[in-house]
């Protein structure tokens, strides 16, 4: 929507620390909190933002590099709040913190960025087809749609600005072939004013798109109720997320977060992701921009990076603009969700994040909290993730944004501030072990302090979709899991000899369990990627497997039952359903436990005895 901007007001620097300023207005000159300003050095114009107002200074975080700033330069204020500009052309693309294309920027001015220079996050030269369908006369409530624009898979919807108060009347429309800054109608708003819409609109990113439709009842705010299939087998079985909810996935430096995330983000059922990469190092993140352009996409055929968009803003970027990369990339999720869209959001990593807010809360002298963080620290990861959630849209559709956030405590440390305030609002965790990733457990999720709170809350879902006592199953072969641990714990003082067989054949089941079903190749195209039907259908055969008792001779031969077993499932789970190997390999299992085991009639049937 194209909006008449506000006369720009000056103000003065009277202080300078770092990233930090501090500013002087006159008397007749209104501040506000979160406002947008440039900082005049010579020909250069330097973004930043207010954070603290008083009476007639404020403090300002400068996106940049401060360098050559000196009391007395002039600041220009704007009177908006640090917004993102929303449209089409967002997909496929690599921004930084504050949606600059990086790739355009590298092409104008080389690798080596320089301070003070703004690109529009959308190419205003590309014309997009525009195709309306609302008329003249038509009332449209806010956030409705009055047309769509063809954008690779999608149908990127073109709607009323979220602002508005109260519906609006279509006074003229037209489409065809537009730029993004292009009018494509006119409307009279609630008030009376004639405005003029574009092919996309601005939004402050630290507001909730939203916020106001939902209190104004034209849109509304779902409880998830079913979960997403990430193609994981102990995230989707053990510790499922549910369409629209949040996890955590924190771990120490080296447990594979990065290749966990790539994971999710490659197989998981939604439509769009989104990737903040938040202060970690450079290399990580060239290696996932190099890479999704090159990775298939598995649901549409093309590459991954068409449906995705890629926030990036590495530890060696201004520490001031990774504040605000979250909320710029929440604000995108939030956008595409408007449009009924399924959409996951990956922050890497949200330690990063902190970490700058207390650089910046140190610099304003405020009151630190527990490890020098602010004392708003937790509400404010709070609010972060609450914007994540199910939305049914003014038009009817359903739409969801999903929050999924790594967590990089020092030393692996999960008894620190972030991580105990991002466990008391997330719903998943998913702890990685630096222990499981020495020993190659991959994915190294630590099944033993792991939890998903949603995996009772779907309960309905996986009972119509799955199976009836899905739920019921799940939790005693978590049960085994820890009576596994605690006889090897046993076994590491008194050794094989000083536990009963029993036992013995105890700990051998959850070892099964753990080495075929929580452990999964990533660099294995078909194990990598298991869809919900085969974990169902391996996680029967695996419960029958594990109920079924046998009859061994001493625990030399139960050694040897379990490890043919395990390898034989393994070979299993790198079969194709459709090769002659994968039914032989299951045949061979099935064959190898009827072999030592019997079958009690009075039991309930297992995939063994049916």
């Amino acid at each position: 929507m194209s909006a008449k901007r506000s006369v720009p007001r000056t103000a003065k620097i009277i202080g300078v620390k770092e990233s930090l300023v501090l500013i002087e207005v006159d008397e007749d000159t209104p501040i506000m909190k979160n406002e947008l300003g440039y900082i005049c050095v010579g020909e250069e114009r330097l973004k930043a933002e207010v954070l603290r107002v008083r009476r007639r200074t404020a403090d300002m975080q400068v996106f940049e590099d401060t360098r050559g700033v000196r009391i007395g330069d002039t600041v220009e204020l704007s009177g908006e709040m640090l917004s993102a500009v929303l449209g089409p052309g967002l997909l496929g693309q690599v921004f930084d913190g504050l949606l600059n294309p990086l790739h355009t920027l590298a092409d104008e001015y080389g690798f080596f960025l320089p301070r003070g220079v703004t690109i529009p996050a959308l190419d205003v030269e590309k014309k997009w087809h525009f195709e309306p369908s609302v008329g003249i006369g038509d009332r449209v409530s806010p956030g409705g749609v009055i047309g769509t624009v063809p954008e690779g898979e999608f149908l990127h919807k073109i709607m009323v600005p979220f602002n508005e108060p109260e519906p609006v009347e279509i006074t003229w429309i037209r489409g065809g072939n537009l730029g993004v800054q292009e009018v494509v109608a006119r409307y009279k708003s609630s008030q009376g004013s004639d405005l003029e819409l574009t092919l996309s609109q601005r939004w402050p990113v630290r507001k909730p798109i939203p916020q106001a439709l939902i209190r104004k009842r034209y849109a509304e705010r779902l409880f998830p109720a079913e979960p997403i299939t990430t193609a994981t087998r102990i995230i989707d079985t053990f510790f499922p997320i549910a369409q629209g909810g949040t996890g955590c996935i924190p771990g120490p430096f080296g447990a594979g977060k990065t290749v966990l995330q790539s994971l999710i983000a490659r197989y998981s059922t939604v439509d769009i992701v989104v990737i903040v990469a938040c202060g970690e190092r450079a290399g990580e993140v060239v290696e996932t921009i190099t890479e999704y352009p090159e990775t298939k996409d598995p649901r549409t055929g093309g590459t991954l990076m068409d449906r995705t968009v890629i926030i990036c803003n590495t530890s060696s970027m201004p520490v001031a603009a990774r504040e605000a990369s979250i909320y710029t990339g929440i604000t995108l999720g939030e956008y595409f969700r408007q449009m009924g869209f399924h959409v996951l959001l990956i922050a890497d990593s949200t330690s990063r994040w902190a970490q700058a807010m207390r650089e910046t809360s140190g610099r304003m002298e405020e009151i630190p909290g527990e490890e020098a963080f602010p004392a708003y620290l937790d509400s404010s990861i709070k609010n972060v993730y609450e914007r994540a959630g199910v939305l049914r849209c003014p038009d009817g559709s359903t739409g969801s944004l999903t929050m999924i956030g790594t967590v990089s405590p020092a030393g692996g440390n999960f008894e620190e501030p972030v991580t105990q305030s991002t466990l008391g609002t997330v719903k998943t965790f998913l702890g990685l072990s630096a222990d499981r990733a020495y020993r190659r457990f991959y994915p190294a999720i630590d099944p033993l302090i792991s939890w998903s709170r949603y995996l009772d809350q779907l309960g309905p879902w996986f009972t119509q979709n799955l199976d009836v006592n899905w739920v019921r199953d799940v939790k005693t072969m978590q049960e085994l899991l820890e009576q596994g641990d605690s006889i090897y714990q046993m076994m590491q003082v008194t050794g094989e000899e000083g536990i009963t067989e029993e036992d013995y054949i105890i700990w051998q089941k959850s070892l099964l369990l753990d080495m075929v079903y929580l452990q999964q190749d990533a660099f294995d195209d078909i194990d990598a990627c298991m869809p919900r039907s085969r974990q169902l259908e391996s996680f029967r055969l695996l419960k029958g497997l594990i109920d079924t008792n046998y009859i061994f001779k001493d625990k030399n031969e139960i050694r040897s039952f379990f490890t043919e077993l395990t390898g034989l499932y393994k070979n299993w789970n790198y079969s194709s359903p459709d090769s002659l190997e994968f039914e032989r390999y299951r045949k061979e299992i099935v064959a190898l436990a009827v072999q030592y085991g019997y079958i009690e009639r009075s039991e309930q049937k297992t995939p063994l005895n049916q």
